[in-house]
């Protein structure tokens, strides 16, 4: 297929417009977090799902749901806890005596936007339910499947504090998160513009800027958009250099990780940098695009080992140092 690059171009600087407009409709409920709304809607755009960490208190949960009502999507939100099955998830078949007929009952995962709140919380059998619907966006009840209607976007949420009675994530199952979103604290001004909102009467109205048709054209324009073959290549070198085994990664990639980044990596820097480009209101991405999403993309894809943790590094310290010398 041949691109018009003028009516790309000018196709993504009408989308940087627009959605200016929705992180401000957001805004009017949500203070600050600029870089969890972006995430998301990058998140959103490329079809992809998100794990959230932060403190408690951040808005989290908040700022998912105003940007559902923004864009007029149908918000689900599930409180994962131990005691969780997959039922519960999904949801079940229920037999009507009177009739003589079994129905579906749909659980909260057929939502537009499913925020999977404290996820490390619920067993295994509950995670692969999960896993299941975000990896095949279907859901199987009885001897039927059900496909999930798009745009269909997971947010899951952590707690880093408290890890008693919690099920640590399986590997398999990170690795289907395109980003690693680490919320910190507001700043002071946001702080008391968050504390004086709060506090008062003001109950702030939104309006419906984009809707659930509208959305995955945008979806499908972001596959469209054409790479240079140099941005390629940089991703799948990044990415190559955080595996120890390859002779060509630098020697404290191979001193303090255990396991790399696979192959979904350079997928999910590509697809993320495709949609950062068309929100900046350029019709490519470049090379620095991919660097500004390596962060969230590779936190959580890099396994760190002993000599790590012996000598204070963190995954992210890993990251800013591999970005310095590639």
């Amino acid at each position: 297929m041949a691109y018009d690059a003028d009516a790309v171009n000018r196709k993504a600087r009408e989308e940087a417009v627009f959605f200016e407009k929705v992180k401000k409709e957001v805004s009017k409920v949500i203070v600050g977090q600029d870089y969890m709304i972006d995430r998301i809607i990058i998140g959103l755009l490329t079809r992809e799902h998100l794990l959230l960490e932060g403190v408690p208190g951040l808005a989290k949960t908040l700022c998912i749901k105003t940007i559902s009502d923004v864009m007029h999507l149908k918000f689900s939100r599930i409180q994962f806890t131990p005691d969780l099955l997959p039922s519960d998830l999904i949801g079940t078949i229920i037999y009507n005596q009177t009739c003589g007929e079994f129905s579906v009952r749909k659980g909260p995962i057929f939502g537009n936007i499913v925020l999977a709140d404290e996820i490390n919380r619920s067993p295994a059998k509950v995670q692969s339910a999960l896993l299941q619907a975000m990896q095949e966006r279907q859901v199987t009840l009885g001897d039927e499947t059900h496909q999930l209607a798009p745009p269909f976007l997971v947010l899951a949420t952590q707690n880093p504090i408290e890890l008693e009675g919690t099920y640590s994530l399986p590997e398999a199952q990170l690795d289907r998160f395109m980003f690693n979103i680490w919320l910190d604290y507001p700043s002071l001004s946001e702080e008391a513009d968050i504390i004086k909102y709060t506090t008062s009467m003001y109950t702030p109205k939104t309006e419906i800027i984009l809707k659930k048709e509208e959305i995955i054209m945008l979806q499908d324009l972001v596959r469209r958009v054409p790479v240079s073959d140099n941005v390629i290549e940089y991703t799948v070198k990044l990415v190559n250099k955080t595996r120890p085994v390859n002779q060509a990664s630098p020697q404290f990639i191979k001193d303090w990780i255990s396991w790399g980044a696979g192959p979904r990596a350079s997928q999910y820097l590509i697809l993320g940098a495709k949609t950062q480009s068309i929100l900046s209101g350029r019709f490519s991405p470049e090379i620095d695009d991919i660097r500004n999403i390596a962060k969230p993309v590779l936190r959580h894809r890099l396994i760190t080992n002993f000599n790590a943790e012996a000598d204070g590094v963190k995954t992210t310290d890993i990251i800013d140092k591999l970005l310095k010398e590639t």
